[in-house]
């Protein structure tokens, strides 16, 4: 059974760093696509950045490049999210996903970053 295992969220000002980090278990990572997704109060679900376990083709939204950095470690089996200079509009709930070939695996628990000004 495929586990995602968030941790990192917090309250933090304007303008400072957090690090999400994202544990996977019960499943072998070749093949897939891990990422990090958002949901703002009231808001879809959207995806932020992903990274190719397999080749680390990574893809990031526009509104976090510069900002936002992908990370893995294949042995731990974990993605982090390095998020630099954070914005009140960065406040959301952030989720780990895991799919392959546009198939989804699992979704961690989500874990709240609040960025207040």
């Amino acid at each position: 059974q495929v586990q995602l295992v968030e941790s990192g969220g917090g309250l933090v000002q304007a303008g400072a760093s957090l690090r999400l980090s994202c544990v996977a278990s019960g499943l072998t990572l070749s093949n897939y696509v891990m990422g990090w997704f958002r949901q703002p109060p009231g808001a879809e679900r959207e995806l932020l950045v992903a990274i190719s376990w397999s080749d680390r083709n990574t893809y990031y939204a526009e509104s976090v490049k510069g900002r936002f950095t992908i990370s893995k470690n294949n042995a731990k089996k974990t993605v982090d999210l390095q998020m630099n200079s954070l914005k009140p509009e960065d406040t959301a709930v952030y989720y780990c996903n895991i799919q392959r070939l546009g198939i989804v695996a699992g979704w961690g628990q989500g874990t709240q970053v609040t960025v207040s000004s």
